[in-house]
């Protein structure tokens, strides 16, 4: 086996640990010898053991470590936090050859921990799959080289571009745009992302849950910005089934498990949406899910990094016009799901 393959190995263990350990990075490791892995891990759960204790615990033969070698998708710690240092950990094991994905952006490791490993003897080597590790934790990447977290805008529409029906007193159940298939990778994508924000209107028309029920995962903290709380309260949203946030003019003030987040709405609420995120919540990633003046709110000041556009295969010939043509120049990928498709967007 390869450097390559047994990174790509790594990458797998690491993405098992998506949606569960927030604001930490996605990590796997292996251990080899004599071209087998003896010892798999990755970090599973934020505040427990990271990917490379966890990885060498599992060796059955502690002697054949001397002689092995550890594979791991990022750099390890070289920082007390939640647990002991993972380069320490390496060099107490006998390990004397170290293969690193990418280094570690967060500055109070960034090359520590491949010190540590080369002061003791041990060999390292960097940048085995960097660009694929990278893609695994844009989450971590953006928090630590942006000051801020992953941002993906996501809607549906049509094929001729609506994203809703002209709103009178229809019920939007009976105009749904995409696939059941779709349900699905959306529920997927709530499990792995840490926060969801939707516009009032959204809240009010749609009456959405914004939990995770058609796959597995934690639900993510739903949010909403309602300047002058006109919410009805008998929303889904204040159900109090899961963390939720509510960005306001009016107080600061918790109940239960809603949180009203004070903004002063004559400064840029996007913004201070982004730093409490950032700064009181210490997540990695937000979806922005709507409904469209949220959305081009978000795409006005850039501030997105990914658009997941699920395209439905049926047209309404009229309603509210997504905001599809405000990143069309951006680099796009297609998924098919039956007869529908999501097209994604990177604003890089």
């Amino acid at each position: 086996m390869n450097d390559e393959l047994l990174m790509h190995r790594c990458l797998q263990l690491a993405s098992l640990g998506g949606g569960y350990v927030s604001p930490n990075p996605m990590v796997g490791a292996v251990v080899v010898y004599e071209n087998k892995i003896i010892g798999e891990g990755y970090h599973k759960v934020y505040g427990q053991a990271h990917a490379e204790p966890n990885a060498i615990n599992a060796v059955e033969d502690k002697t054949l470590l001397k002689n092995s070698t550890l594979y791991v998708s990022l750099e390890p710690c070289c920082h007390w936090g939640k647990t002991p240092p993972c380069a320490d950990f390496v060099v107490k094991s006998g390990i004397r050859k170290v293969v690193i994905c990418n280094s570690d952006p967060n500055p109070k490791v960034s090359g520590g921990g491949v010190k540590i490993l080369k002061d003791a003897g041990i060999e390292v080597i960097s940048g085995v799959l960097e660009k694929e590790g990278r893609e695994l934790n844009k989450r971590f990447f953006s928090r630590h080289e942006k000051n801020r977290p992953y941002i993906i805008l996501k809607w549906a529409q049509t094929l001729d571009g609506f994203m809703d029906i002209e709103r009178k007193n229809e019920s939007k159940e009976d105009y749904w745009i995409t696939n059941d298939a779709l349900k699905v990778w959306v529920h997927r994508l709530r499990a792995i992302e840490d926060c969801i924000l939707v516009g009032k209107n959204t809240i009010i028309n749609d009456n959405p849950h914004l939990n995770i029920r058609y796959y597995n995962g934690p639900n993510p903290i739903r949010m909403t910005i309602d300047k002058d709380l006109t919410i009805p309260i008998n929303r889904f949203f204040f159900d109090n089934s899961q963390k939720t946030v509510v960005f306001n003019s009016k107080k600061d003030y918790i109940e239960g498990e809603t949180t009203y987040v004070k903004l002063d709405f004559s400064k840029n609420v996007l913004t201070q949406i982004i730093h409490y995120i950032y700064s009181n919540i210490k997540t990695s990633s937000l979806i922005v899910e709507g409904g469209k003046f949220t959305l081009e709110s978000f795409i006005k000041e850039s501030l997105w990094d990914e658009a997941t556009v699920l395209v439905g295969n049926k047209n309404f010939y009229k309603g509210l016009l997504s905001p599809k043509e405000l990143i069309e120049n951006k680099i796009s990928n297609k998924i098919y799901f039956g007869s529908d498709w999501i097209e994604q967007y990177y604003n890089l």
